[in-house]
């Protein structure tokens, strides 16, 4: 009786694997497309509100760089920029007496024209007041042209300092710390009121609302493949049950692979096979580094 219930047990079990291994065609791990988001300033980290497990939306601002000493160089420049553009001559004003003057000579031209045609003055008075005319215009040309010199001159210092303000103000938006994806925090890296540098990581992100099931074919189910294949993935629950869910090839290796060391045993390690990827929409119970399995 004893080595009948053994035998019975061992059938089972030799049944039910010959079963679970027709189950699949292959199987692999989930991944996602992880991204790690660097400061692009340096200085204090005055706020960062990321934890992990926390779900980001793209655009959201999570943390400020102390911006002080910025700020002050800024406001050094534009300070600089008005002490220069103080220095412009005021035209109008500056030739406003020889103004005064043409306006004068003109009246005073005038009245010589009405003498002289009532021959009650020499007409040299009335050529005098006519060259005086054009001495005051020619005046007014020569200080015009060299005050418009000048203001040109004070002018083209503001250009380098504005461009210093642009660079400022490029600095100072990068000190606004903005979660470029949508996705969930998988690691974070940095502490509020750590000092950070550009290029140091702060927190890593990763899509999951779509998670992405890394598997490996051999070359014969390969040419059963094709890219926009719909298939059928499936992962335990947790109570010896399979859950499934459909998913979709996006990307199918050309180059061919040993089998990797998570497969148990040598001999299958040593075949060589073709990675694939399948996109499945998550419902919240996928997770990174789960096995599936795929059925085509």
């Amino acid at each position: 009786m004893k080595y009948t219930i053994i035998i019975l047990l061992t059938t089972f079990i030799v049944v039910s694997c010959t079963k679970n291994k027709n189950d699949f065609d292959a199987t692999g791990a989930f991944e996602s497309v992880e991204t790690i988001i660097s400061t692009e300033a340096a200085g204090t980290l005055l706020q960062f509100n990321v934890e992990e497990g926390q779900v980001l939306s793209a655009n959201q601002p999570i943390g400020i760089i102390d911006t002080t000493q910025l700020y002050l160089r800024k406001k050094q420049i534009e300070a600089q920029i008005d002490a220069i553009l103080g220095q412009k001559p005021d035209i109008p004003v500056q030739i406003a007496a020889l103004q005064e003057q043409l306006k004068q000579a003109e009246l005073n031209q005038q009245r010589l024209k009405n003498l002289v045609k009532a021959d009650a003055a020499p007409q040299k008075q009335l050529d005098d007041a006519n060259t005086q005319i054009d001495v005051i215009k020619r005046q007014i040309e020569a200080q015009t042209s060299t005050l418009d010199i000048n203001s040109q001159t004070v002018s083209r210092n503001v250009p380098p300092l504005e461009k210093q303000i642009a660079q400022l103000n490029d600095q100072l938006r990068k000190c606004r710390v903005i979660n470029p994806v949508h996705g969930t925090v998988l690691t974070k890296y940095a502490q509020q009121f750590e000092i950070t540098a550009p290029g140091k990581a702060l927190y890593k992100i990763a899509e999951l609302d779509t998670i992405i099931l890394r598997a490996f074919v051999t070359g014969t189910q390969l040419s059963k493949l094709k890219l926009g294949q719909k298939m059928t993935v499936q992962v335990d629950d947790g109570s010896q049950k399979m859950k499934a869910y459909s998913g979709l090839v996006f990307w199918i290796s050309d180059k061919s692979e040993f089998t990797p060391k998570t497969v148990q045993t040598k001999e299958e390690r040593a075949d060589l096979v073709y990675a694939i990827k399948v996109r499945i929409v998550n419902d919240g119970f996928l997770k990174i580094g789960m096995y599936g399995e795929v059925k085509f």
